[in-house]
């Protein structure tokens, strides 16, 4: 079955484009390597980082191979706690590509359930969803997930925080990132309810529900996905920067924007190998989520001539 996608895939407009374009080929490896590395995280890494039989303070701050003073035990040297840098960096894109699609398709369910119902039934409701989305546009979406963050500090105690920090992370970002999905649906479905196929639709008594999941979904679909794809590396950096800033995962469970905030206090003392890794990675990450969402853009575009 998997095969015979695949050569639908290659045999389809988009799989063409996609062999034509070597930006969409390597974006595409980068990221793949790097999902089913954190999938297999367990087999993948040298060291569990959250074992204690693998920690050692005698093995704190330990340089990278090559360096001086670098051990073969640990290629990319050890944090503060004596914990594998590479080890680490695996399990914690883990922990950010977990946060970052959960949170995207949070956004992406409840934007495109906004977008499209504002759109089909206008009137009222359109104008509340179409403001509400405006207001929160106009709020950056740091701030939005920040916001989001402390009212849940104020309900929850800290022990319970840091036990619950991924569900509060997907709600805050989700929350910050569905007004996108909304615009970009809303609009499409401006342009799809009055063609002649919604019409027909309507006249043999099909229910607006049945019309809008089976007939105006399906052909509105193109945009969705290149918002998601773009919005995943959004929602990766957003987790980060939290994290960074010291209201993410805890340093029990840490994000590469943990390592990245923990690095950083140790950036101008000499030890700048647990900081640049971590942020390297990151970079690697977004950036080929980014050129991704570029290709797809570009490849899902009727108006464009494949190249």
């Amino acid at each position: 079955m998997i095969p015979q996608i695949i050569k639908n895939f290659l045999d389809s407009d988009i799989g063409y484009s996609f062999i034509k374009s070597k930006v969409a080929i390597v974006s595409s490896v980068m990221f793949l390597t790097i999902v089913l590395i954190s999938l297999f995280a367990v087999l993948v890494a040298p060291y569990n980082p959250f074992d204690p039989k693998n920690i050692s303070l005698m093995d704190a701050f330990t340089p990278p191979i090559w360096s001086v003073g670098g051990s073969i035990d640990f290629i990319l040297g050890t944090d503060q706690q004596g914990r594998d840098m590479l080890s680490t960096m695996i399990y914690g894109s883990q922990i950010s590509l977990i946060v970052g699609f959960a949170s995207i398709i949070f956004a992406m369910f409840l934007g495109v359930f906004l977008g499209v119902t504002a759109g089909y039934l206008g009137g009222r409701y359109e104008i509340i969803v179409m403001r509400l989305t405006d207001v929160q546009l106009t709020i950056p979406s740091i701030l939005m997930a920040l916001l989001v963050d402390g009212i849940a500090r104020g309900f929850i105690s800290k022990s319970l925080h840091d036990d619950m920090a991924i569900y509060v992370l997907i709600l805050a970002i989700g929350i910050s990132e569905w007004p996108q999905f909304a615009r970009i649906t809303r609009a499409a479905t401006l342009v799809e309810k009055n063609k002649e196929y919604v019409l027909a639709s309507k006249i043999i008594g099909l229910s607006h529900v049945v019309i809008m999941l089976r007939h105006i979904l399906p052909n509105i679909l193109r945009p969705i996905l290149v918002i998601a794809t773009i919005g995943l590396s959004q929602a990766i950096i957003t987790e980060s920067t939290l994290s960074f800033l010291g209201v993410g995962f805890p340093p029990t469970n840490p994000s590469l924007g943990t390592l990245i905030r923990f690095g950083n206090n140790f950036l101008f003392s000499g030890e700048w190998w647990i900081t640049f890794f971590p942020a390297i990675f990151l970079v690697v990450l977004a950036l080929s989520i980014n050129l991704l969402g570029d290709w797809m853009r570009d490849a899902l575009n009727p108006k464009l001539k494949v190249r």
